[in-house]
């Protein structure tokens, strides 16, 4: 039986308080406990690509690393642009506006195909990008096969999103967790299908974790039509009719999301560079490189599930016209982030040693990763509080400054520190510990700078107001 998150209970006038702090605090883990699960079952899908195809050879693991740092910074800018649809819906939400939702989402479907079609274009290029950044040549017949196959679901992933986000907005957060679980289940098959074959079938190596990939997407897409069209979604009417695109429309959602896009994509392009120039490095580093960062990501998904939530929070405060509980909901969100993050850095430092092994059995590839998973466990303390911070200002329509600042953090901080330690330009040589160093350094800016940016906006009504009527 479905059961309405707190988002829907009735808001009444209160001052901040202890058991305000506790109510929002079950709000946002009545949200965020579903998000969790989905971004867990998302990252889950990665790490069954690096795991089955580093069984297969180092070549076909770095060749799934390095077409995937092509392929999702242009799949995040897209869904981020998108991800719109999220601040705008829960604002409406909370303001009892809820016959606008759809013509709202209908303008982000355009948007999807439209940049889905482009980015499956883009997505045509990759061989030309491989070889001009000039990474190790065995690794990118596997990298170019892999997005090949895997910008197929380029379009179907973007249309996924925006229902998604739809669901997310109206503080419904379980369809999606139920869609990511079940195509986690689907795509441990398919990789042992498309890697290793049988069947009479033979496998493709890591080309075909892009195969299994496409087809995930597609029944992902169907997945959420079917949540959208036939649970309680329906009374939002957003099949009941047909919508041309509506520029003006479209272009107030891509006002508000292209900062987000931006955001996500100079965030994940700057993995995607390191990559690539990491490359150069050779196969190994490039395999202990992708072991990290895949451990990385599974504990920001937690943090970053916690930021979506309190995009949802805040913004259906917002609406309600409650300013002093969406305040209340961005503290108790990011503390619990940083908690986390805590306890998570714990265990990585006291598995380290353990960890690799589920990756590669490669003496060279364990020995790096090993060290790699110390800096880990410092960069995730950072990288996960900002993670959040950015989600609580998502909920005040607050997507520029975000931008700003992580771009200058990591493109004019972080990546030329990391490449002057790593590849030892005046100083030694640290080789793939010198890109993470500077990478920390960038996030100790963006949790900084962005913390205060929260402080301040959240004392401001008038400010709040103003970024509410965009």
């Amino acid at each position: 039986m479905d059961s309405s998150p707190r988002a829907d209970e009735a808001v009444l006038p209160v001052a901040p308080s202890p058991s305000l702090a506790r109510r929002e605090f079950g709000s946002l883990t009545s949200l965020a406990g579903p998000m969790i699960v989905t971004q867990l079952s998302q990252m889950g899908m990665g790490v069954a690509d690096a795991i089955m195809a580093g069984r297969v050879s180092p070549a076909d693991l770095a060749g799934v690393a390095l077409g995937g740092n092509l392929f999702w910074p242009l799949m995040l800018f897209m869904s981020g642009v998108i991800m719109a649809v999220t601040p705008a819906v829960s604002q409406l939400h909370g303001a009892r506006r809820e016959a606008e939702v759809a013509p709202v989402v209908r303008q982000a479907l355009w948007l999807a195909l439209v940049g889905g079609a482009i980015a499956f274009l883009l997505l045509g290029f990759a061989r030309n990008v491989l070889v001009f950044v000039g990474v190790d040549a065995p690794a990118i017949p596997v990298a170019v096969g892999y997005i090949d196959a895997l910008r197929w679901g380029m379009p179907p992933v973007l249309g996924y999103f925006t229902l998604r986000y739809l669901c997310d907005g109206m503080s419904w957060t379980t369809p999606a967790m139920a869609i990511a679980l079940t195509a986690l289940a689907l795509k441990v098959p398919l990789n042992l299908l498309f890697i290793y074959g049988g069947f009479g079938f033979n496998g493709l190596g890591g080309v075909g974790c892009g195969w299994s990939s496409a087809l995930v997407m597609w029944f992902e897409l169907a997945a959420m039509i079917g949540v959208v069209q036939f649970t309680r979604m329906r009374r939002i009417g957003l099949f009941s009719r047909f919508t041309p695109p509506h520029p003006v429309q479209m272009l107030r959602l891509v006002r508000l999301g292209l900062p987000i896009g931006a955001t996500m994509f100079f965030e994940m392009a700057i993995f995607s560079l390191m990559t690539l120039l990491i490359g150069r490095l050779g196969i190994d580093a490039v395999a202990a490189h992708q072991i990290a960062a895949n451990v990385g990501g599974i504990t920001y998904m937690i943090p970053m599930a916690l930021g979506m939530a309190a995009t949802v929070r805040v913004g259906y405060n917002v609406g309600a016209g409650d300013l002093v509980r969406a305040r209340v909901a961005g503290v108790v969100a990011i503390g619990s982030s940083l908690l986390f993050a805590l306890f998570s850095a714990s265990m990585v430092l006291w598995f380290r040693d353990a960890i690799p092994l589920l990756y590669s059995n490669d003496p060279g590839v364990l020995a790096v990763a090993t060290q790699l998973l110390i800096l880990i466990a410092i960069y995730q303390v950072f990288d996960d509080g900002q993670a959040t911070i950015i989600g609580v200002l998502r909920g005040y329509k607050d997507t520029r400054m975000p931008l700003i600042v992580t771009l200058l953090a990591y493109w004019v901080v972080a990546l030329p520190i990391g490449a002057v330690l790593g590849f030892g330009m005046g100083t030694p040589a640290l080789g793939v510990s010198g890109f993470w160093l500077g990478l920390i350094f960038g996030l100790v800016l963006v949790a900084l700078i962005l913390g205060g940016r929260f402080l301040w906006l959240s004392a401001r009504d008038d400010r709040i107001l103003s970024y509410a009527a965009r």
